[in-house]
This record gives structure tokens, sequence and C-alpha cells, in this order.
């Protein structure tokens, strides 16, 4: 959408992976959130998404979301969006948990795949667009304070992206956590440039965990989109009990919520379903075709039987600290969608105001830098550049100490585990790096707050504020924690 935008300026995408595999962006079932129903209102949308940040959104960036996202639609469609549309013609809008309203749009159970292939179309057809796959980002070089350089990796082979502007939109981080549904190569690539970079960070201890993940063997998780539970399918254990309440809105709580409650219900020893038989029945393959796939692919009937879930890791709120234009705290860094951290999501992101937000703010991403000057200088490729990143080793230490329910001695042990990989150069270096991230701002936050819960400070702090972080911070209080461990040892 950035590249769009920017058109017909000369843009060059960088991407690890052809483009339309291993990415969020293309797993998007629920759809994106917009105020077009008849009884519904920017106003709206904008109370509903303040109550699920939880009291850590930034209200003025959020406004100016929910404001510019219809016509934002208006714009997907005239670039071949095919979202679903009722029988009198006009778009068809579902409810999904915490909001008000039905306002999502939909194209099928498959929202983002279908956007992400429009766009993509578009994309290669526009001649401003230079289109290169298979390359891997290592680092931003750096001088005089400035983007000064992408280097990269093709094949074997390290070079040099001169360049004075580099927009991230790398996308999430759940790759690092054991249960997730993102691709597993998404460990938060574009935080480890940025903070490498200078870049300050915000939020980092924020993961939303989606309830409702397939509860299969198959890495990443396929996803069941809350759009089910707003069809009104219900959560129920082993004896086909309901364990959250007697009345129906519960399903549709906020996230943060729900998946406490299936991660308590789970740990007690039961098993959790999402049962839609009674709401769907028959219809649901016509209704949720993806989903119906992934169940029966795994010998499960969504019209016949009730569908194991579990929570899994989805989205990061934190990111990039940007500000109302997108830009980093480095001079010639942008970054857009959910590698940035604009304010919008707070403590706990809204369902279906990721793509809302990847569509409004890629807009205001492009103008800005359209109005900065693009001249270069030839950087200096330093002689030690990392690994190819690999997750992998660090999944468990993350999974155990960054859940769902967290606790003080937990983090503090990661710490002291996730220290020297980061600080090493091995192929776990930049996952362990975002993850250490991770740890220290969860260490910090001594309250529970949306998606972020400490047991062992339950209570909601009403002083705190948004956190703020960077590399050469977290590196002093994370080599602190270790001397103080080390000290208690002695």
């Amino acid at each position: 959408m950035t590249a769009l935008h920017l058109a017909p300026r000369p843009v060059v995408l960088l991407s690890r992976t052809p483009l339309g595999t291993d990415t969020s962006s293309t797993l998007a079932q629920g759809g994106l959130a917009a105020s077009l129903g008849e009884d519904d209102s920017p106003d709206l949308h904008l109370a509903d998404t303040l109550a699920a940040g939880d009291g850590l959104c930034n209200e003025k960036i959020a406004r100016r979301v929910v404001e510019a996202v219809p016509d934002a639609v208006e714009n997907l469609i005239r670039l071949g969006a095919p979202f679903d549309r009722a029988l009198d013609g006009k778009l068809r809008l579902g409810l999904e948990a915490a909001h008000s309203r039905r306002r999502i749009v939909h194209a099928t159970d498959a929202t983002g795949h279908q956007l992400f292939h429009a766009l993509l179309a578009v994309a290669r057809r526009t001649r401003s667009i230079t289109i290169m796959e298979g390359i891997t980002a290592l680092r931003l070089a750096v001088a005089e304070g400035g983007i000064v350089c992408v280097l990269a990796v093709l094949d074997n082979s390290v070079f040099a992206l001169p360049t004075r502007r580099v927009v991230l939109a790398t996308g999430g981080l759940g790759g690092l956590f054991c249960d997730t549904t993102n691709p597993l190569a998404s460990f938060g690539h574009g935080l480890a440039l940025a903070a490498c970079a200078g870049a300050e960070l915000a939020d980092m201890e924020f993961v939303q965990f989606h309830p409702t993940a397939l509860d299969i063997s198959r890495r990443p998780m396929p996803l069941v989109s809350e759009a089910v539970r707003g069809e009104g399918a219900v959560l129920v254990d082993e004896h086909g009990d309901r364990f959250l309440t007697d009345t129906r809105g519960a399903e549709l709580g906020s996230r943060d919520v729900v998946a406490r409650a299936i991660a308590h219900h789970l740990a007690a020893g039961h098993r959790v379903y999402l049962d839609a038989r009674q709401c769907l029945g028959q219809k649901f393959a016509k209704r949720f075709p993806a989903i119906d796939a992934a169940c029966k692919q795994a010998g499960i009937d969504p019209a016949a039987e009730p569908i194991p879930v579990r929570p899994a890791a989805h989205y990061h709120m934190g990111g990039v600290a940007v500000d109302a234009e997108g830009r980093s705290t480095v001079n010639g860094l942008w970054a857009c969608g959910e590698v940035a951290c604009t304010g919008l999501h707070g403590a706990n992101r809204l369902a279906s105001n990721s793509l809302a937000e990847a569509v409004a703010t890629s807009a205001w991403v492009a103008a800005s830098v359209s109005g900065t000057s693009a001249g270069w200088q030839w950087p200096r490729v330093p002689s030690m550049l990392p690994l190819r990143p690999d997750p992998s080793s660090i999944r468990q230490v993350v999974s155990n100490a960054l859940g769902i329910v967290r606790n003080g001695k937990a983090l503090s042990e990661a710490v002291a585990t996730l220290l020297p990989i980061a600080a090493g150069e091995t192929t776990a270096a930049d996952p362990a790096l975002v993850a250490l991230l991770i740890t220290l701002a969860a260490l910090r936050r001594e309250e529970s707050r949306g998606s972020h819960y400490r047991s062992d400070f339950p209570e909601r702090d009403s002083d705190a504020r948004p956190s703020r972080l960077t590399l050469c911070t977290a590196f002093e209080s994370a080599v602190a924690l270790s001397c103080q461990r080390f000290e208690r040892s002695c």
C-alpha cells in the first residue's frame, strides 16, 4: 500500500520470500474494521478501540485512523478488493469481539489473502515499483544519525543498497512462540533492524494471544476466526459445558479476557472446543470455507462436531515507536503496519483493527516519505554482519516466560538466558534480541493491563504509561539484572 501510494515515485520493495508467501497478511481471516453501517460512526468505532486498548491508546491517532478507514475501504475496492456483499449490493458487515456494531468487511474468511493478492497484482503492474524477492535484510547502516543503506543478502552474497529512506513493513513476532498463528519465520525481524539502527521501541511487552487457534500439531496454527463466535458459536469443554458464563455475549469479550479464561481451563486439565453446530450447522462450509477446509484436513467436521481450540501468539501491539506520519526516531526510517507502534492499539488490539491501521497509515507514511530528499552516500559496510536469523532454538524460553500469564521470576531467568545469545554470533542472535526487549519491557511493567498479565502484579496501575526503550538501555538493564543474579548466587 505504501509503495502504491508513492507511485509514480520509484520504490524498491524487498521481500525475504516470494511476495504472498510466509506472511501474516495472507493469513488474516477476520477482516477489516470500518464504521460503514447506518447505525455506526467513527465515534463508536473509536470508543470500542479505546476500551480494548485499556487506557494506553493514543486517542488522537486512534481517531485519525477510524475516520480514515471508510475512505480507505473505498480505495481498496477501486484497487480490486473483492469484499463480500449482501443481496442488496451493500458491503456485508460482520461482528467480532468487543465491537458494539457490525463493522467488519470480509472477503469470505480469507480477507488477508484476497486483499494482499489484489494489491500485489496492481503493484506488479506499476512501473515505479521494483520488486526484489529472496532478499534478507541484515542491517540498516546509519551515519550521522540517519539511514544510509540497507545491507542485505541474496543467496550467499552480501550487498548494499544505498538509500536515505527506508520503510519497514515486516509484520509481527509470533514466530518467537511455540504456539502461534504467525509464520514461524516472523520473529520481529524489523524490530531487530530498527533497534540495531538506534531507533526507539514502544510497548514491547504487549503481545496478543488469539483465543481460538485450531488445537492441532500443525504450525503455524490455523486460526478459527473471531467471526465464527460473532455468528453465535460458543466455547465449551470436553463435557459440552460452557465455562465462561451463561450469557450469549461472553464469547465476544476482549481477546485478553477470553484467552486467559481458556488458558485457565486448559491448565485445569480440560479440553476446550468452539461449538458452531447450533448457530451454523451445515452452513459452516459456505460461510467459512477456509476454516472448514483446515478443520477437515485435520479430520474435524465443524458442522457435526465441536472444534478443538487453544490460545496462540497472534499479534504484537508494540513495535517501532513512530509519530503521526510513521517516522521513527532515526532520520530516514519509517515503519508501517504491525512492526510499528502508532498508539492505536494500546495494551490490547481491537479485532480487525490491524488491517484497518495498515491501509490508513500507509497513506500517511507515503506522504511523509515523498516530502523528504532522496539523496544518498556510499556506506561503509561493516566487516561483521549477522547470520540469517532462526528463532527455533529460543521458542521454548520465550513461551515459558512471555506467555499469557507472566511473573517476575520467570522473566528474570529469561533475561539471563537470552542476553548472551542476543550478544553472540549465532542464527538465534537477532530473535533473542527481540525476545530480550519484550522480556525487559514486561519486567518493567509491574501491573496487569490488556494482554500483559503478571501473576505477581495482578492489579492495574492507574498511573501507568506507555513504555519506551532502546537497544542501549535494554542491554544496560539486562546486564544489571544479570549482575544482580550473579551477586545473589554468590
